[in-house]
């Protein structure tokens, strides 16, 4: 897969948008613009006024504070499966690309769209959860609704500001391999290279990602410069980010942008991403300008399950 050029520039800092008349169904045309220039030029923005709770926030975070804290062996009992739904162990080795390969110094617990066993849809099954935590299933069931509310409110949004109706991109999304994942990373002394910090640097491979990070800050993104950029935490407000597939759909008009994770606070940090993916079964293309002499067709589903095997040699997918 080859992406389409962007037109990302050497910005210094990252947009905040007050996302609230989209919240309500109102497309103001300032708002809509504004998000264009964010998504072209840098592919990141905060967004406030976004209608989840933060208390729904932090009880999710209290909650996965407490599964981090268990036993290694009684989470090991929930390791991440082929479908990429569980445990992902602290220190897991990543082999996405040169770009991509390194020593994540993280641990997390992914959950998706609890669906049964399909041997026609491969990244399609139940989740898993760790006994005796109910709390942690509650909070993660109830914020994956409301922050997937938000993320179709966003996809209005972008479908506007790329001049496409409005509802565009929702019947990629009628059967989405969206996954939730809640994230810890332990206080690192002495992150000194890129393949051994937090999150090694990369881009997203699907549509876009909705996350909040708690106040202990290490987000960076990458300008065209190569220069990293501060993503601090501003409360109340979530970080998006646009992935691949979002630039491949915008035809590079959008851009998905390189970042990295590097906790330097001495403290753990908690964060949790919504990484919004399109429906395995549907085609991905330009929806822009498409030039079927020169642009092609691929698979979403197997791009992303083939993209999984790579970067979680611990999930076991089969090839």
């Amino acid at each position: 897969m080859t992406l389409p050029q962007s037109r990302r520039l050497d910005f210094s800092e990252i947009p905040i948008l007050d996302v609230g008349s989209l919240v309500a169904g109102d497309d103001d045309p300032t708002l809509i613009n504004a998000l264009h220039r964010a998504c072209a030029d840098v592919g990141f923005l905060y967004v406030r006024n976004h209608g989840v709770s933060m208390a729904l926030v932090e009880t999710l975070k209290e909650s996965a504070a407490t599964f981090f804290a268990a036993p290694v062996a009684e989470k090991m009992k929930i390791v991440i499966d082929p479908r990429i739904q569980g445990y992902l162990p602290l220190g897991y080795r990543s082999y996405e690309g040169e770009d991509r390969a390194g020593t994540s110094h993280q641990e997390g617990f992914w959950i998706g769209h609890d669906r049964p066993l399909n041997n026609d849809a491969l990244l399609d099954g139940p989740n898993q959860w760790p006994d005796g935590q109910p709390d942690l299933r509650r909070a993660m069931l109830l914020y994956f609704d409301a922050v997937e509310s938000l993320a179709r409110v966003l996809m209005r949004g972008f479908a506007l500001a790329l001049g496409l109706d409005e509802h565009r991109f929702a019947d990629f999304f009628k059967k989405p391999l969206t996954r939730l994942k809640v994230n810890h990373y332990p206080p690192q002394n002495t992150p000194t290279a890129d393949n051994d910090i937090g999150v090694v640097p990369h881009s997203d491979s699907g549509g876009f990602t909705i996350l909040w990070q708690d106040n202990c800050g290490g987000l960076e993104i990458q300008n065209k410069n190569g220069e990293w950029v501060g993503a601090p935490p501003l409360e109340e407000t979530f970080v998006i980010n646009l992935g691949n597939i979002m630039q491949i759909w915008s035809n590079g008009r959008f851009s998905s942008t390189p970042h990295r994770v590097i906790n330097r606070s001495n403290r753990d940090r908690f964060s949790i991403p919504l990484f919004v993916n399109p429906s395995a079964d549907i085609g991905i293309r330009p929806l822009i300008d498409f030039d079927s002499n020169h642009s092609t067709t691929f698979n979403y589903g197997t791009y992303q399950r083939d993209l999984w095997r790579q970067t979680f040699p611990v999930a076991k997918i089969p090839a």
